[in-house]
């Protein structure tokens, strides 16, 4: 329990001189803007999913089925504006790929962008999101989320994915019991401390970011919850405002020249 804590501190307020910098507390509230915008598409504009792109072909299936209450346009809509998003972000990979603090801040900011866009069109409707307005709000929030999972995955830092949990619940899962060392002779050189390159000690001491990771998504999703009984503009200004902050962290922390920054 002390090393989860301890890992869960580092990431929260990273060490001098890590890997990744200050990149894990921004990926983490880009994780609760996931929650938050999943709860506008998934309860707000007629389940479907803008961000968790597994859940969203889960949904298509059950649409193309006939299923009630689900849309086949819609979940097929918000997945091309997922992957046009994508596109978009690897090309910003490629743009700014010897500078990993300028690529999350340029990302960010053209996310804010596309939810502000988002949230102007949500209070212009008045009455409710009705079809052209649901479509235009699922294709601004879906090209958002694939900006920021292409991104997020060129950035490379370890059980941060910012949308899929799947797999960093596995990994709390099956990396619960330490793999026994392997038997080494006299000769052997004492073991090193672990960081994110370690393929196994370095996942053991990764806890605590992983738990974070499911509680920052789970946090934006029941903020987002909650919000949406009051107003589907307010969760998408609580969104816009943390990326614009997060943005705005970042482009100054980015000018810098530290270690961090390359990739």
């Amino acid at each position: 329990m002390r090393k989860l804590l301890a890992d869960a501190a580092h990431t929260l307020v990273p060490p001098r001189g890590g890997r990744h910098g200050p990149l894990p507390p921004l990926l983490l509230t880009l994780t609760v803007v996931t929650g938050l915008v999943d709860a506008v598409s998934y309860l707000g504009l007629g389940e479907v999913f803008v961000a968790n792109m597994t859940g969203n072909v889960v949904l298509l299936g059950f649409a193309l089925a006939g299923t009630a209450g689900l849309s086949a346009p819609a979940t097929a809509v918000s997945t091309a504006a997922f992957l046009a998003g994508a596109v978009a972000g690897g090309r910003f990979g490629g743009r700014f790929a010897g500078h990993r603090g300028r690529l999350l801040a340029s990302a960010m900011s053209v996310q804010a962008v596309l939810v502000t866009a988002a949230l102007v069109t949500a209070t212009l409707a008045d009455d409710g999101p009705a079809a052209p307005v649901r479509y235009t709000l699922i294709v601004l929030l879906g090209l958002a989320m694939g900006l920021q999972n292409a991104v997020v995955r060129r950035l490379g830092v370890p059980d941060l994915t910012t949308t899929v949990v799947t797999q960093t619940l596995t990994g709390l899962a099956s990396d619960s019991t330490p793999n026994p060392a392997p038997h080494s002779g006299p000769a052997s050189a004492a073991p090193g401390p672990a960081d994110d390159s370690t393929p196994d000690g370095g996942a053991c001491l990764r806890r605590g970011r992983r738990v974070l990771s499911v509680l920052a998504i789970l946090l934006g999703a029941l903020v987002g919850a909650l919000l949406l009984r009051v107003s589907l503009t307010l969760v998408l200004g609580v969104a816009l405002a943390l990326l614009a902050a997060a943005a705005l962290v970042t482009r100054r922390l980015s000018a810098t020249d530290a270690a961090w920054v390359r990739p």
